[in-house]
């Protein structure tokens, strides 16, 4: 999500992207640019006048590999003291002979039974039972290091944990739901640490809301980070509640970070939390479902503005409430009971009335708050052309304490035949714009099947190149019968 505004100069000194093709504005705390992924910290930038001179280094002397065994496919075997060298303390390199296989040296001596073999004398015990750890080297530095045995590494299945017990048997599971906690989930043997990345690896660990997938009766929603973005800045909230009298309803709430702001992620979260619970107290008391949800999304804006008077999570001071980037981001929802469909947004989020009978035309129920849809709408460009612009994704409308103006659209649907609808942000939408697009991109069994869905739905969008984050949630709409009493 992107939207037009100056952002407060960050703390590494770059007010925008430096990849030529992106330049989006930057936030302070991001290693990597939101847009493209680029990677920030690579840009340095040396004092004005300070020379860093170079050292000339001598191009390395190697010995000639030795000659092939005889029948052999490889060469000879090599150990450390055939290679001239010393070592840091310029002393010559130990002439000990490597061995990997267990066995005693042929020409040494074996140790006797329980003896364990002197430190130096290039003896591995008999029995197999080797040690974390081998005979200490003794440098003469400030260390002694132990030298490390492969054969004792420890091998950590994705089913067992270190101990050989079921992962999860002495703690809960971890992020990957197949390894343990604090286990990396790419090499499954490395620890992770305070940052997140895997101290044996260095590779980064999925956040938990990398890709988040709830179902709750007939309601289901699943989001996920993309392939171009380093956080997920989408949310959801779903629940099922039930109006006066006990009929059914579900409600569905999604929300999109705008990346140009401060703690986008933080601001969609919040907005979906404060929807959500709305929707969720009003409608058992009576309110009716349209009323509902514009209190849902004023509700929203205000849990959203109230982020801008307090500090986030990686800042060391609150956020003026007028200065700066503030937090914001869109949102969409939708209330299904049984004989009617109410949808609320302010944005670019979208809803769609995908019917179960393909035949039937499908329909897109929002309006979007951007550029795009202000140029269509004033005749100076089609759809198409619009669309097609690199300002088309500019929002007119958010939830945040700089917007211009809180304009909360609802609308209230009656539709005569059985469908699902789609709530989803611009990561979907943005593969499947036209409701013909999205109809076909919907499995014909949504309405049974509304996690797995939504599942496909967002591995269409990774398919088609996954620039954004995806979200999006399902709701079966079934019409009453003929005859029965509606709200």
């Amino acid at each position: 999500m992107r939207m037009s505004q100056k952002p407060q100069p960050p703390a590494h000194g770059l007010d925008a992207c430096p990849n030529p093709e992106c330049a989006e504005p930057v936030d302070p705390r991001d290693r990597y640019c939101g847009a493209c992924g680029y990677d920030l910290t690579a840009v340095v930038t040396p004092p004005a006048g300070e020379d860093r001179p170079t050292m000339p280094i001598a191009a390395p002397v190697w010995p000639e590999a030795p000659p092939r065994e005889p029948g052999s496919l490889s060469t000879m075997t090599q150990h450390p003291g055939d290679l001239p060298g010393t070592d840091s303390g310029g002393r010559d390199l130990p002439t000990v002979p490597v061995r990997t296989d267990g066995l005693p040296d042929p020409g040494g001596a074996t140790a006797a039974p329980g003896e364990a073999a002197a430190p130096g004398d290039g003896q591995v015990p008999a029995s197999g039972a080797v040690g974390p750890s081998g005979p200490t080297v003794r440098g003469g530095g400030d260390f002694e290091l132990a030298a490390p045995d492969p054969r004792a590494a420890v091998r950590v299945d994705p089913a067992t944990g270190p101990s050989g017990q079921p992962a999860g048997a002495e703690g809960s599971a971890g992020a990957g739901g197949d390894v343990p906690d604090g286990v990396c989930v790419a090499c499954r043997a490395g620890r992770v640490d305070g940052d997140g990345y895997c101290e044996n690896c260095g590779h980064a660990q999925p956040r938990a809301r990398d890709h988040m997938e709830r179902e709750l009766g007939s309601v289901a929603a699943v989001s996920d980070r993309g392939l171009r973005h380093h956080r997920n800045e989408d949310s959801f909230a779903i629940t099922e509640t039930t109006l006066p009298g006990g009929r059914p309803a579900a409600v569905a709430i999604v929300c999109d970070g705008v990346s140009s702001a401060h703690r986008p992620d933080e601001a969609s979260a919040a907005a979906a939390r404060a929807a959500g619970d709305v929707l969720g107290e009003a409608l058992p008391r009576g309110t009716h479902p349209q009323q509902a949800m514009h209190d849902a999304i004023v509700a929203a804006a205000e849990a959203v503005t109230a982020l801008a008077r307090t500090a986030g999570a990686d800042d060391g001071s609150a956020a003026s409430l007028h200065g700066g980037n503030s937090p914001a981001c869109t949102i969409v929802g939708s209330v299904v009971t049984d004989d009617l469909l109410v949808v609320g947004w302010v944005g670019d989020s979208r809803a769609y009335w995908v019917p179960d009978d393909r035949s039937a035309p499908a329909a897109r129920l929002t309006e979007d708050d951007s550029w795009a849809a202000q140029m269509v709408k004033a005749g100076l460009m089609n759809e198409e052309q619009a669309y097609a612009d690199e300002r088309a994704h500019a929002i007119t409308g958010w939830l945040g304490a700089d917007a211009y103006e809180l304009e909360p659209h609802t609308a209230a649907f009656k539709p005569d035949r059985a469908g699902v609808v789609v709530v989803c942000t611009d990561g979907l939408w943005n593969y499947a714009e036209a409701a013909e697009s999205m109809a076909g991109a919907v499995p014909a069994d949504a309405a049974a099947r509304p996690l797995h869905a939504a599942r496909v739905l967002v591995g269409h969008a990774l398919d088609g190149g996954g620039h954004d984050n995806i979200t999006v949630a399902l709701t079966p709409f079934a019409p009453p019968p003929a005859g029965a009493a509606s709200i």
